[in-house]
């Protein structure tokens, strides 16, 4: 297998994947990204819907998002300057939102790389000349090293045949899943605040249309509690619709109007745990892994574990191999 490492494969294009391809494209590397979804967001996407009142927008992943970090506050900073975020005073004196919608920065970001959307990355393959990607389409590489920015599950799935101690680390995490429905009506509904905290069922529901930027018909984001999404995870998404409307409805004290639109989505792996790393690479394999996994559940520390892989590259590339292989973290 060549030493180089200039020619590095990203699986996963959200916010933690875009931030190592960022840093490491600035260090000269050459990043080709990979993403199942069909355009940049992951877990920040905004969705968009035709309706009979217009188009709504419906941020149904992160609702928000704060900075705390030097190196984070620099880069919100920046995409404020760009029109990119705004304060959302409504959920906290710290919340942050994209503009126009919450996927703005992220795609932003994913302007300039080279990212193939819409592809599902099988298995990891490598051979004498570095490593390959094998997707529906076909093999993708060779490459000197693959960068892992996904939820811990499907990092494991794929590291598995190839490193022991990563494969480990990645199967000691586990994501809790959300179940979200997004609702557009004709008519404000009888409820002063644009946010309701957790409360049974709900563990979180927001008046996307009162979002900075935002407009258009009242929409409204509700999301499960962790556990009732857990416990609830392969209902039909009619069913959790209809569980989710009726908590909404207690909640409210009053009976919901009927929607002029109502779409369930199941996000599998929605909420991290808390780890007590940034990131893990193995020089040995020439894979690393990257996102909020590792530290925790907030989209700062996505962001802060993919410039803490990308550094690690960074880094083996300078060092010859007297340091001898091994497994490295950022912490």
């Amino acid at each position: 297998m060549t030493q180089s490492l200039d020619r590095i494969a990203i699986v996963g294009a959200g916010l933690s994947g875009l931030a190592c391809a960022r840093r490491l494209c600035r260090a000269g590397g050459k990043v080709q990204l990979f993403d199942k979804a069909r355009g940049p967001g992951g877990r920040m996407s905004t969705r968009r819907v035709e309706t009979p009142l217009g188009t709504v927008g419906f941020d149904h992943g992160a609702q928000f998002f704060t900075a705390r970090g030097d190196s984070f506050r620099a880069e919100v900073a920046r995409w404020v300057s760009e029109g990119l975020a705004a304060t959302w005073p409504a959920a906290g004196p710290e919340a942050w939102v994209g503009l126009p919608g919450m996927n703005a920065p992220v795609k932003a970001l994913a302007e300039g790389h080279s990212v193939a959307w819409n592809t599902v990355v099988e298995a990891l393959i490598r051979d004498a000349e570095g490593w390959r990607l094998k997707t529906p389409e076909g093999l993708s590489g060779p490459f000197d090293a693959v960068v892992l920015a996904l939820p811990a599950e499907q990092a494991a799935a794929l590291l598995a045949p190839h490193d022991e101690a990563l494969t480990a680390r990645a199967a000691a995490s586990r994501t809790a899943p959300c179940w979200t429905v997004m609702a557009a009506f004709a008519e404000r509904l009888p409820v002063a605040s644009d946010t309701l905290e957790e409360d049974g069922i709900l563990g979180w529901a927001a008046r996307n249309s009162a979002k900075p930027g935002r407009g258009g018909p009242e929409a409204w984001v509700l999301q499960a509690s962790p556990d009732w999404s857990r416990e609830h995870l392969e209902d039909p998404a009619d069913t959790v619709g209809d569980a989710l409307f009726a908590a909404f409805a207690t909640r409210l004290s009053a009976p919901l109007p009927e929607p002029v639109i109502r779409q369930v989505h199941r996000w599998r792996y929605a909420r991290s745990a808390t780890g007590s790393e940034q990131a893990l690479w193995s020089e040995t394999a020439r894979l690393g892994c990257c996102g909020d996994w590792l530290s925790g559940p907030r989209v700062e520390c996505a962001w802060d574990s993919g410039e803490a892989l990308a550094r690690l590259i960074i880094n083996a590339r300078g060092n010859d191999r007297s340091a001898g292989p091994g497994l490295g973290s950022s912490q």
